[in-house]
Order: C-alpha cells, then structure tokens, then sequence
C-alpha cells in the first residue's frame, strides 16, 4: 500500500526556517563583501604611510579624491547599466568625445575649434547633450532592435574613439574657457568640487536605487526581465532611460577629466573602462546583473585610487598598474562565485 502519510504540522515551519536562513546567508556574504573593501583600504592606508612619508599627507590625500572624481562618475554610470543586467563599454569614449565636442564649439578656428565660438554656457550643455544622445543611440540599438548590449557598445567605443582623432585631428586642445576646469579646479573646504559632485551622485543613486520605485525597477530587472515585465515594470523604458543617465554621467566625468588634466587629448578615457571594471567588481557589483550597491562601487573606486598612489609613489611603471588592475578583477570574480555560489556565464 502506498504511503499516503501527510506531512506533520512541524515541518511546514523547518522549511520556512531554512528558507529564510539561507537567504539571511546569502545577504550576510554579499554585504560582507562589499563591506570587505573598508578595512581592506584601511589596511592600504596604514601600508602606505609606512612605506611613503608623504602618502598620508592632507596634500596626498586629496590629490587621490581629486584623481579619483572622473573615474568615480563613469563607475556609477556603468554600475547602473551593470545592474540591469547589460554593458557600456563606449563609456570611456564618451569621456573623450563629449567634452571635445563641447570644446571644439567654443574655440576659434585658429586653435583648432570649429569657429562657432559658441557661448561657453552653450557648450557646457551640448557637453551633456552629447552624453545623452550617444547613451539613447547604445540604449535603442540594444533594448529596441535586441542587439547585443557587449557587441553594440563595443562597436561604439571603436567608432567614437575614430571620432574623437578625427575630429581633434589628433592634436591636444589647449586654451578653453575657465568653465571647463572649474569642476576640478575650484575647492569647497579645501577639497575639489569635483569629488563633492561625485559623492553627492554616489549618495543620490543610492538613494533612489534603495527606495525609489526607478531604483527597485532596475534590480528587478537585472535579476529577471520577464518577471519585471509581468509585474508591470516598464522595462524597455527603463533600461533606454538608463542607457541616457549613463551617458551623461561619463561626460561629466570627461568634463572633470578635462579639468583636472587642462586639455583635451585625442586619447582621453582611452582604457578608461578596465579601471572602471575593476572598482565596480570589486566593489560587489554583480556582472550577472541585479545586485550591487552604490557604497560597494564607491570603495571600489577608492580601493582603486589609493593602490594607484601608491604605485606610483613608489615610481612602480604604468603597464604594471594596469596588470594589477587585471589580476583585481580576477580575484574579484572568484570571490564572487565564492560568495554566491552560483556559475557565472
């Protein structure tokens, strides 16, 4: 005869137990991981006082916020992408061409501009605009047409870089308006604006995507699309408005690249995005999509400036800080699937 016997009263509750210990878990490793970054660049701070006399200066500590500002902006641009589940590779060339776009409408013919001499005011939120239009154009072609998010910003990373040579015709571009360093340039409380703007983004984004249905939209998202969908999520909308926040961000942070470099190059942001990969990595952003937090990318980002610093105090080439940063975002990635438990694809 078969086993007909219901199950007890009592285990109906075990499994609930279970279930709720095991997600407890789960939050517990992925907070820990992002709060692991914190004694991590405390550590640091304490190598680096003791390997540089210097390093813990008021003036060291504040040209690392200072160098740190204009990658800051593009993480939280990138972050935001990464958490719905996509890429923005061209990021790092939006970085490049949208303040030389800004830059080449207000200089005179003569310094190699376009001769509009357009207002500076103008060209500040043409700056912007460009930023916008190039995140739309990546966010139509992937939430539109279905194109692959990888593919299709990487394509506009190629084209944009094309653009910017072209456009600045390989030359640097000197002699802009004071306008355009001010960001980095101008000091409240003895610190950049630049690195008050990037905070004050940091803690605003963090802000929304905790309690602001656009926010909550964005993780759901990037954990389930479908399941999104059915909730009454607009996804489409959201993921193309994403796409143009992301944008804009980046030429801010070109703006405050521009500032605190004093020109414009024809290589600016050029590799920009591998840095801006490995703070958010390891700052708990999750490639897969769907998780990661706005304090986890910001100690990404420091963690990132601070072994830059000392690298280079310590006069260590250029080429290793980049390996390093490769060998980073590996450690990262283990540390994830650690920590989840779950396969990357």
């Amino acid at each position: 005869m078969a086993d007909t016997k219901a199950p007890s009263a009592s285990d109906t509750p075990r499994k609930d137990r279970d279930a709720d210990r095991a997600a407890a878990r789960s939050v517990l490793l992925r907070r820990a991981r992002e709060l692991a970054l914190v004694p991590a660049l405390v550590l640091l701070l304490v190598l680096g006082a003791i390997v540089n006399d210097s390093f813990l200066t008021q003036r060291n500590l504040i040209s690392i916020l200072g160098a740190s500002a204009a990658l800051a902006m593009v993480v939280l641009a990138e972050s935001l992408v990464l958490i719905t589940g996509k890429f923005d590779l061209s990021l790092e060339s939006v970085v490049g061409i949208a303040p030389a776009i800004g830059a080449l409408l207000v200089l005179p013919a003569a310094q190699s501009g376009f001769g509009t001499e357009l207002p500076t005011g103008v060209a500040l939120l043409v700056i912007l605009a460009v930023g916008a239009a190039i995140g739309a154009f990546n966010g139509i072609l992937v939430v539109k047409f279905r194109l692959n998010a990888f593919i299709v910003t990487l394509a506009m990373l190629i084209v944009l870089r094309g653009l910017l040579v072209g456009a600045t015709k390989g030359k640097t571009l000197f002699g802009l308006p004071d306008a355009f360093y001010t960001l980095a340039t101008s000091t409240f409380l003895t610190v950049p604006v630049s690195v008050w703007l990037a905070l004050a983004a940091f803690g605003v984004a963090g802000l929304m995507l905790k309690y602001h249905r656009w926010g909550r939209a964005l993780y759901a998202i990037g954990g389930n699309a479908d399941a999104a969908r059915a909730a009454g999520i607009r996804v489409e909308r959201v993921m193309l408005g994403v796409f143009v926040v992301a944008g804009t961000l980046a030429a801010v942070g070109g703006l405050i690249q521009t500032g605190y470099v004093g020109a414009i190059n024809a290589n600016q942001g050029q590799n920009m995005i591998f840095t801006v990969f490995a703070a958010a990595v390891i700052g708990g952003i999750s490639l897969d999509g769907g998780k990661g937090t706005m304090f986890g990318a910001l100690t990404g980002v420091l963690l990132l400036g601070v072994v830059q610093n000392m690298l280079t105090l310590a006069q260590v080439p250029s080429f290793w800080i980049q390996a390093i940063y490769g060998g980073i975002i590996l450690i990262a990635l283990v540390i994830a699937r650690v920590t989840t438990g779950r396969a990357q694809d």
